[in-house]
């Protein structure tokens, strides 16, 4: 009789903790893919692991503080450690703090993790190897994917110091892309959510070369990725919601909204706006055309109604006067955003932001903060508010257990809501033989500042 085997003999284990952006979880996934690869198993707490891999952030102070205490802990529960991930690229801080570490690699140096993993807990290949390629890790959930499509930044903004961590732009090739996009909705993903530096500039370092899809040609271009990635279609033949992450506002954005008017993309765009007062924005090295983005913002709407547009906004940036405050708050009422996140300035070693005079008192940054959220949960609130008496596609997040009454509650989102980051729409009285993933239409019967409530419409 033959038995299947699902495990090597004295098969090491690996645990892992990832912290940061999406684009990091992406980089966890890979290397724990590639190490499954190799022969080796996941622990799923530090007592098993063998070894404890902890991707790091490295973006802001306070990140970077975060990503410490992880490494402390891993190393108080299980002693073996290797660190990577963005704030890898300050080892000699790391060992400052923990000299016990075994390792220390950079961003996405994927050979290098696997190389100081191999060294310090070496795979143990035993006379059984399944032949059958396994799928690539997730630590998402089944129903929703991020798609990397990108590493690295052009750009050289004042507060922020991705390009020393991530380098340069460096796009993948299109049809890598569209392949890997095709094989996770193959799989099982309703959602894919397109994730970069600069999702705008993808395949500008390439000169938006062209590869060969399914008998024509694809350029590596925003535009093109989209109306290709709008054009697949899940093994029930449904279209999957597409959701554009770190979108500049470049001109050849506009030729997107119609793909979402369509129907072939997630009506949403998330845009690093940062501020909007132009002499911020030049203090910021960022693109200062504010005025000319609420027209694009006007015409987007105009095009596709029901389009969300997320951004996030420094307050107190040094040199940030009162009246440039004034100025964001006056231009957030007229931009009227669907999603808005707000950040105290927080100076980052390396940032060229350090070194600006006019540094504003934490007090004021902390009375920036509490004004612009409070514009912001307004605006919010308004906008959740029209949507109650709508019927709108809602994607599953999770689905309760049933209470005393036999009720099943069920959490899910809009397109108007990226995971994790954004709002969700609670329903009540579910059926039963709801499922994380399903698309159902839900009928808006409440709302407050950041989320919506109702049932499935009948």
């Amino acid at each position: 009789m033959n038995t299947p085997v699902t495990t090597l003999p004295d098969q090491k284990r690996i645990g892992m903790v990832s912290l940061g952006c999406p684009k990091a979880l992406v980089d966890s996934e890979r290397i724990l893919t590639r190490l499954r690869a190799d022969g080796y198993a996941f622990a799923e707490d530090y007592a098993g692991a063998d070894v404890v891999l902890v991707n790091t952030c490295g973006f802001l102070d306070s990140a970077k503080e975060e990503s410490l205490a992880a490494i402390g802990e891993a190393i108080a529960e299980n002693g073996r450690v290797i660190v990577t991930g963005c704030m890898g690229e300050e080892a000699d801080a790391i060992r400052a703090v923990h000299p016990q570490v075994l390792a220390v690699t950079g961003a996405h140096q994927y050979e290098q993790v696997v190389e100081a993993v191999h060294t310090h807990a070496p795979p143990s290949q035993g006379p059984f190897v399944d032949l059958i390629p396994q799928p690539d890790i997730k630590l998402t959930p089944r129903h929703y994917s991020y798609l990397k499509i990108s590493e690295g930044c052009n750009h050289s903004c004042a507060f922020c110091i991705i390009p020393a961590l991530r380098g340069k732009l460096a796009s993948r090739r299109i049809d890598a892309v569209l392949r890997e996009a095709e094989k996770l909705v193959a799989a099982g993903t309703r959602e894919l959510l397109v994730i970069s530096q600069d999702t705008s500039a993808y395949g500008v370092d390439i000169r938006h070369e062209a590869r060969q899809w399914h008998g024509r040609e694809v350029r590596a271009h925003m535009t093109d990725m989209a109306r290709e990635l709008g054009s697949l279609r899940t093994p029930d033949g449904q279209t999957p919601w597409v959701r554009l992450h770190y979108v500049y506002p470049y001109p050849h954005v506009d030729q997107v909204i119609p793909l979402m008017a369509e129907g072939l993309l997630t009506p949403y765009l998330d845009i690093p706006f940062q501020h909007a007062s132009p002499k911020v924005l030049k203090l910021m090295r960022r693109p200062a055309n504010e005025a000319k983005v609420l027209e694009r913002l006007k015409s987007w709407r105009a095009i596709c109604p029901d389009i969300a547009i997320r951004s996030s906004f420094v307050v107190g940036f040094p040199g940030e006067t009162e009246d440039d405050f004034r100025y964001l708050l006056d231009w957030l009422e007229e931009a009227q955003l669907d999603r808005v996140g707000a950040f105290r300035f927080e100076p980052v070693e390396g940032a060229a932001a350090n070194a600006l005079p006019d540094q504003v008192p934490e007090a004021v940054k902390e009375e920036r903060y509490a004004r612009i959220m409070e514009v912001t949960e307004r605006i919010s609130a308004a906008k959740l508010a029209a949507k109650v008496g709508r019927t709108l596609p809602v994607i599953i997040d999770e689905v309760g257990e049933a209470d005393e009454d036999g009720d099943i509650g069920a959490t899910g989102r809009s397109q108007a809501d990226a995971p994790e980051i954004d709002g969700a729409v609670y329903l009540r009285n579910v059926p039963a033989t709801l499922q994380p993933g399903d698309m159902v239409s839900a009928t808006i019967e409440d709302a407050d500042a950041h989320d919506l409530f109702g049932a499935i419409a009948r």
